[in-house]
């Protein structure tokens, strides 16, 4: 990797610490804000079906964008989208609620350029040799962020009381959405592609013997948990402890611990552990959600999170490292990185949207604790499902 790339890749990751630091900052109360003005879970739900129906849209129409135009310019939209969204919940306040279509769809939109773009010139800087380091790189930006940002979010709401803090934080991302815009000047315009291909990401699964397969269904399985583990984690921490600073001691705490082993796992996994790592960390995401069957509180959810952040790597590495190693496998398979990027995307969305669907589904007809726990587990358990289906990609790839 020459000295330019290597700069252009701290650039990026320069410009992606900032994105999740405005991220975290005021998404991890958003659902919070949300829940207080209406105490619905199925309207969380729905507030997060928008956004990934949006998610899905974008980035398979701002495909051609990003292969034929400039890619920079999708990912600043995605940022300055980022910024309205929040400039609109600031302006509606509590009557937010009533438009959670519309803003979970722009929210979504903002979601979708922003990482199309990310992830294509991600995957253009790095290789299979490097890519495992990177990605522990970003995990680790995602711990710090995840350290910092709740804690002082949680703080600004509760020293300003409620309203008025969660408008302060909501400010305070939008600038700092502002200033990743600025600093994504410094990157590189990277090289145009071909024709973009709509309908590639569905051929591409008609194709037999297709490696995209068994991932595509691997993907839908990560996609079922993190649908609904996204929002109803930290709205448990917040009901069971019903202070905002407590949330962000539990983001404090958790991100720390993914700190440690992001860390350790960007320097030693490597590809041949791949597939017994990724069943390790598939079996223990699992067996840390049963501390719930007995008991939801805030210590259990703590002891579930601490768990959880420990064990993702060991998961979640393989599964972002092999599916951008597929799309590099042959010079027409890099070729089409955009349209397999859409099909990735839109493989996790489809098991994001059957999870919250039947989240929504089984809390229309209950809405008990035990109920929300044993879905959690079912739920929770899905990542078995990924490693079920790709355990074969896995151990190739950890052979190449």
């Amino acid at each position: 990797m020459t000295s330019s790339v290597r700069r252009q890749a701290a650039l990026l990751l320069a410009v992606g610490g900032l994105y999740l630091l405005a991220t975290v900052l005021a998404g991890t109360f958003l659902n919070v804000y949300l829940w207080k003005s209406r105490q619905n879970f199925a309207m969380i739900g729905w507030f997060t079906v928008a956004q990934q129906l949006a998610v899905g849209l974008s980035f398979w129409l701002g495909g051609k964008w990003v292969k034929e135009h400039n890619k920079m310019n999708a990912l600043r939209l995605g940022l300055a989208v980022s910024g309205f969204f929040y400039l609109l919940v600031l302006w509606l306040r509590g009557d937010a609620v009533h438009y959670i279509w519309p803003l979970g769809g722009i929210l979504g939109l903002s979601i979708g350029l922003y990482w199309l773009a990310f992830n294509i010139v991600f995957f253009e800087i790095t290789d299979a040799v490097n890519r495992d380091f990177f990605n522990g790189w970003m995990g680790l930006l995602g711990s710090l962020t995840g350290i910092v940002g709740p804690w002082v979010s949680g703080w600004m709401i509760s020293f300003w009381h409620g309203e008025r803090g969660y408008r302060i934080v909501f400010m305070l991302s939008l600038c700092i959405y502002g200033v990743a815009a600025v600093l994504s000047f410094g990157l590189q315009q990277r090289p145009r592609g071909q024709a973009y291909l709509w309908l590639e990401p569905w051929q591409e699964l008609r194709r037999k013997g297709s490696p995209w397969r068994p991932a595509a269904a691997a993907l839908m399985f990560q996609g079922i948990r993190e649908g609904v583990f996204s929002f109803l984690l930290g709205l448990l921490v917040y009901i069971a402890a019903q202070e905002e600073s407590k949330l962000g001691q539990y983001a404090l705490i958790t991100s720390a611990v993914s700190l440690v082993s992001y860390y350790a796992a960007g320097k030693w996994y490597k590809p041949r552990a791949r597939r017994s790592g990724m069943l390790a960390g598939s079996l223990l995401l699992t067996a840390f959600i049963l501390p719930l069957l007995w008991k939801v509180n805030y210590t259990t959810l703590l002891v579930m999170g601490i768990g959880t952040w420990l064990s993702l790597p060991l998961y979640m590495l393989p599964m972002l490292s092999t599916t951008f190693d597929l799309m590099g496998v042959t010079e027409e398979s890099a070729g089409k990185r955009v349209e397999l990027m859409v099909l990735r995307e839109l493989s996790l969305m489809s098991g994001r949207l059957l999870g919250l669907l039947i989240f929504i589904a089984v809390l229309s007809q209950s809405q008990s604790l035990r109920t929300i726990t044993l879905l959690m587990l079912v739920l929770g358990a899905a990542p078995l499902g990924s490693w079920v289906v790709v355990r074969g990609v896995l151990e190739q790839r950890g052979r190449v």
